[in-house]
């Protein structure tokens, strides 16, 4: 049987891979090119004099741009690197090896072409005016990494401002992904969403996100518990939110029903579910708070790079099912498994937004897929290797998109699989050619 410093041991071990072999490939993403090249006369073609007949066309009409370019799948991957992974405010430069990796999983998962963009402003409105004049080239905006309480006030300025799809990862993609975590897991334990208490662990953009999602897919705000560093929101900290949290004074007017005072373990007591996304870890959440939820307690420790409690604890503490944000561990709650088919489906119609519908949508297409053959405690979501997940989210995504009349391209549910299928599999061969060739190195052995 494995041990706990083994465990350990293995969890550290990603961490000095990317030191390894991120110098060696200096970088994860390059440009590529999608027209063909006979000859040097094709440039006269695709650069001077021939490209000045589809810029007029252009001029003439700005959404033609979508037929003569490739704006349509280009997604800017925009942040200040003010809060990186579990880091936190690390710089513009040092947010980069995220980014690109973000761009990497929306080519490889999505058939999406993203660009790791880092801006050096922490101002708001620096950043949404600059995120505002991207517009012209990108087909949608993702957010990343971006500290709170701004990120609020950044993504919903941008997505009533811009004409173009807006996204904040950190709070859309992390409740989605939940969202069809915590869907799976009532399933396996036969518990209904809307009677079970839920206690959430740090008031971040990402829970804040989830509790509002939860609280929009039938859960009782009543019910929920959220902590931040001050303890458990309650009316009575309503004076001290208001004028720098909104989003927080906005949830503890209606969350915490029974007026609960105290930290983590007085939120957690007689739970039915525990969401951490807060500090990494590993003792930020104790056992005996575990050993003190309803029956068949459902844990979520979800920080990274390191969770607020190694899952073999969580598990002693009698927890049923366990989740983390990492691969490594059974029941990763990854991002990775829904942005990348939420913008293909988005991008594909031309959708001017991501709604609460769309996001709801996606949450329980991954959940229906994980559930097709059965829900096993230790694999509750399907994993990124799973193409379907994401082939379906972009169908489903784009159909309800189309349904509620976002989108400016209609298709019908076997015309979006087709155009998904296409996209996605061209990046997977494609990055398999470059590899089989020789073009994309084989790493070097440890």
């Amino acid at each position: 049987m494995i041990t706990k410093e083994e465990l350990i041991a293995k969890a550290k071990k990603p961490a000095l891979d990317a030191m390894r072999l991120h110098p060696f490939y200096k970088g994860k993403i390059e440009v590529g090119l999608k027209c063909s090249v006979r000859d040097f006369k094709d440039f006269a073609i695709w650069y001077s004099p021939g490209v000045a007949e589809p810029c007029k066309a252009i001029a003439a009409n700005k959404e033609l741009v979508y037929e003569h370019t490739n704006k349509g799948n280009f997604v800017a991957v925009v942040s200040d690197g003010t809060r990186v992974l579990g880091l936190g405010d690390i710089g513009a430069e040092a947010s980069l090896p995220v980014m690109e990796g973000k761009a990497l999983l929306f080519k490889y998962l999505g058939g999406v072409d993203a660009f790791p963009i880092c801006v050096d402003t922490k101002d708001p409105d620096k950043l949404i005016e600059f995120v505002k004049m991207l517009q012209p080239s990108f087909g949608g905006i993702n957010l990343e990494d971006i500290s709170q309480p701004k990120c609020f006030q950044v993504l919903e300025r941008l997505r009533k401002e811009c004409h173009i799809p807006v996204w904040h990862d950190d709070q859309q993609g992390t409740a989605i992904v939940t969202l069809a975590g915590v869907i799976n897991s009532l399933r396996y334990v036969k518990k209904e969403l809307k009677d079970v208490k839920i206690a959430l662990i740090g008031a971040g953009s990402a829970n804040i996100c989830f509790a509002n999602l939860v609280i929009f897919a039938g859960a009782d705000p009543g019910k929920l518990f959220i902590t931040d560093s001050k303890g458990i929101l309650h009316k009575g900290r309503l004076d001290e939110l208001k004028a720098e949290y909104p989003e927080k004074y906005e949830l503890a007017q209606k969350t915490n029903a029974e007026g609960r005072m105290g930290g983590i373990g007085e939120a957690m007591a007689g739970a039915d579910i525990v969401i951490g996304l807060s500090q990494p870890g590993p003792d930020v959440i104790k056992k005996e708070w575990v050993s003190a939820m309803s029956k068949d307690p459902i844990v979520f420790v979800c920080a990274n790079p390191i969770p607020e409690m190694w899952p073999w604890d969580a598990k002693e503490a009698g927890a049923v099912i366990v989740a983390t944000g990492r691969s490594d561990f059974p029941n990763q709650v990854n991002n990775s498994v829904c942005f990348p088919g939420i913008f293909r489906g988005v991008l594909d119609v031309q959708a001017s937004t991501i709604t609460d519908e769309m996001c709801l949508v996606a949450a329980y297409t991954i959940a229906d897929l994980g559930a097709e053959n059965g829900i096993d405690p230790e694999s509750i979501l399907p994993n990124m290797d799973n193409v379907e997940v994401f082939i379906r989210q972009a169908v489903n995504v784009g159909l309800k998109a189309i349904e509620i009349g976002i989108a400016k391209k209609r298709f019908t549910k076997e015309e979006l699989r087709a155009k998904a299928d296409e996209a996605i599999y061209r990046a997977r061969k494609i990055t398999k050619m470059l590899m089989d060739n020789g073009y994309i190195p084989e790493p070097p052995s440890e």
